[in-house]
């Protein structure tokens, strides 16, 4: 019986929501540390390319070139798939259950962040997809052309369209939101808030959704501006 709830979780509403803290976890880990090796560029362009053929490296010898940086990305991509899934789902559940708006909307305990979240997601999903395409896939048109060898190069390339950087700057604002609203609630989701942690958690939560998207700006705006 035990067993059989465990299996059938996911189709409950905490389980949904469970998924959607774990996998947003896995989410907060990666931006992060997907900012701290942007940051690399500032390195230089020696130093910024053997960042990038190290993440290949990872795991050696055990793992062959790629094979578990190729893992960390479908890990990676089953969380996105997941997230969005549960989030989904979640929302179609609450719209049937509600499919008429109250004539008189009143937000209880919201703030702007949670209310917006679900289009901030979709905002920061469809960059997900084309930064993808312009940086790793290399499936969009780059000043010089796309050189597996020379992220460097890539990266300096794409931002310099003033249009390529005020999306990624939009997609980094929604971005913010969605990590304010979501560290918190994955923090209360998996039963790790307390009241008297409210505020620090808070203050967590704005700590993150200033230092990632801040962190991730910060190379855009200074190919742009020149300083890269």
């Amino acid at each position: 019986m035990q067993a059989t709830s465990a299996l059938t979780l996911y189709r409950s509403t905490i389980g949904k929501k469970v998924i959607m803290a774990v996998t947003g976890l896995i989410g907060i880990g990666f931006l992060f540390f997907h900012m701290y090796g942007n940051l690399k560029i500032f390195l230089g362009q020696e130093y910024f390319n053997a960042y990038a053929e190290g993440l290949r490296e990872l795991g050696a010898p055990i793992f062959i070139h790629g094979h578990l940086l190729f893992l960390m990305r479908v890990v990676l991509l089953a969380a996105v798939i997941l997230h969005v899934w549960a989030a989904w789902s979640l929302w179609l559940k609450a719209h049937r259950a509600r499919p008429q708006s109250y004539e008189m909307k009143r937000v209880v305990q919201a703030n702007y962040a949670s209310r917006t979240i679900r289009w901030g997601g979709l905002v920061v999903f469809f960059f997900i997809l084309f930064h993808l395409a312009q940086l790793t896939w290399g499936v969009t048109n780059l000043p010089g052309g796309f050189d597996r060898t020379d992220p460097y190069s890539n990266v300096v390339a794409a931002f310099q369209s003033p249009l390529v950087v005020a999306f990624y700057l939009i997609a980094l604002f929604a971005l913010a939101f969605h990590l304010y609203h979501g560290t918190w609630s994955f923090i209360q989701t998996l039963g790790l808030l307390h009241k008297r942690w409210d505020r620090l958690v808070r203050l967590f939560a704005l700590l993150m959704a200033i230092v990632i998207p801040g962190g991730l700006a910060l190379v855009p705006i200074s190919i742009i501006a020149g300083f890269i």
